[in-house]
C-alpha cells in the first residue's frame, strides 16, 4: 500500500510537471488600439514573441479582440492570460466574418466585384501593420502591461 501510495505520487508530480508547461512564464498585457485617433473595434490584436540567439524558441504567439472602446486584453494560443515577456511582432487587422471578401483599402474599391461579384469589404487599416513584410514591434515587460497602445493612422486623403 505504501509503495503504491508512492507510485500514484510520483505519477502525480511527473504529469503534473508536464501538465505544467515547460516553465514559461506569461504576464497580463492589454491595451487599445485607435484608427485616425477614435478607438477601434474588432481589431485583431497579435503579438508574436521574437526568438533570440539565447531564446530560439520564445513560446507561443497571443491575440485579443478590441471591444467598442478599443480595448483588448491578450490570451496565448496556448490558453494562458497574457503573453510572454520580451520583444514581439505585431499584427493588427480587422476581425470579418469573410475574410476573403476583404480588399486592403489602398489597393481596392468596395464598388469592385469580389470575389463572384460579391460587394468587398475595406480593410482600413494599412499594410503595414498586419503585412507579412510589416516589422511593428514591441516589447512585453517582465511584469506585464496595461499600456500596450497602438495609434493606426490611415493614409487617406480629406
Amino acid at each position: 500500500m505504501v509503495r503504491q501510495s508512492a507510485y500514484l505520487i510520483a505519477g502525480m508530480t511527473f504529469a503534473g510537471l508536464l501538465g505544467c508547461g515547460d516553465g514559461t512564464k506569461y504576464v497580463k498585457v492589454s491595451g487599445t488600439v485607435t484608427l485616425d485617433g477614435k478607438p477601434y473595434k474588432n481589431a485583431i490584436v497579435s503579438f508574436q514573441p521574437l526568438a533570440t540567439k539565447n531564446n530560439p524558441n520564445p513560446g507561443f504567439g497571443s491575440t485579443g479582440l478590441t471591444d467598442e472602446n478599443g480595448h483588448y486584453t491578450l490570451m496565448s494560443t496556448d490558453g494562458h492570460t497574457g503573453a510572454v515577456p520580451g520583444k514581439h511582432l505585431i499584427r493588427i487587422r480587422t476581425k470579418v466574418d469573410d475574410p476573403s471578401a476583404v480588399v486592403d483599402a489602398s489597393v481596392g474599391s468596395p464598388d469592385d466585384p469580389f470575389p463572384k461579384g460579391k460587394k468587398a469589404e475595406l480593410e482600413p487599416i494599412p499594410q503595414e501593420w498586419y503585412a507579412d513584410s510589416s516589422r511593428k514591434e514591441a516589447d512585453v515587460p517582465d511584469n506585464g502591461t496595461d499600456k500596450a497602445n497602438f495609434d493606426i493612422v490611415t493614409t487617406k486623403k480629406k
